[in-house]
């Protein structure tokens, strides 16, 4: 079932891609190296529930939920000395128990044939994105991999979209983008862009709830989906 906004989306030029959440379900990896870190400061291990329900606004931000969560808040320098300890530890996660979400090469392989500019735009720092990227094979397909670390400022910002666009030449009412949250919509308002979200990700809200432009079940149905909605502009 797609459930749509009421606003046409005409052919875009250009379609970018969240990661986690939208092309990779990367919640397994994240929780462990999550609970990694926490074991260094003699702390209990989180659920993966509990952990990709902090998924969203960096890796910082995914530092300071999990402490807050354990019960010992971390502010200030503590995050920050935090946050250097953790980058190791989580480029040591990015692979090794991170699935693709259903319809990812099928979704990819149809665009890339029909001449679709693609890029992809996340909170994720820009060298673990690539790595995952590259572990997959999926790097052909994209003319633009924008890592969180790349802008000034994350999703919602538009930061990472409107480079994005700028390194693909895509105008922001030429393109949309495909995530799985609230920061994806709030980052594609920001830009001018149609958004349309996916069901079975990282948001914290039922994505029927957010206000897209269309909702699909997975990227089994967006080729479809946007189709039938061409059709009826």
């Amino acid at each position: 079932m797609n459930v749509g906004a009421g606003r046409p989306l005409r052919s875009p030029k250009a379609i970018l891609f969240d990661l986690d959440g939208t092309l990779v379900d990367s919640a397994p990896d994240i929780a462990a190296a999550v609970n990694e870190l926490l074991a260094s400061r003699d702390l209990p291990p989180l659920r993966l529930d509990r952990v990709k329900a902090m998924i969203g606004g960096g890796v910082r931000k995914l530092i300071e939920r999990a402490f807050a969560a354990s019960g010992a808040p971390l502010l200030g320098n503590a995050l920050d000395e935090a946050n250097r300890v953790m980058a190791p530890i989580y480029r040591r996660h990015l692979t090794g128990l991170t699935r693709l979400m259903p319809g990812v090469r099928e979704a990819l392989t149809h665009f890339h044939l029909g001449g679709v500019s693609m890029g992809v735009a996340t909170n994720k720092p820009q060298l673990a994105t690539r790595e995952i990227l590259l572990h997959f094979g999926l790097t052909e397909y994209f003319g633009a991999i924008v890592g969180g670390d790349a802008v000034t400022y994350l999703k919602p910002a538009p930061d990472a979209l409107l480079l994005a666009l700028a390194q693909l030449g895509v105008d922001p009412g030429d393109a949309l983008l495909v995530g799985d949250s609230g920061a994806d919509l709030g980052a594609a308002r920001a830009a001018g862009m149609p958004v349309i979200l996916l069901r079975g990700g990282y948001s914290h809200i039922p994505v029927e709830e957010l206000g897209a432009d269309l909702v699909c079940d997975s990227l089994f149905d967006l080729p479809s989906a946007m189709q039938g909605l061409q059709a009826d502009a």
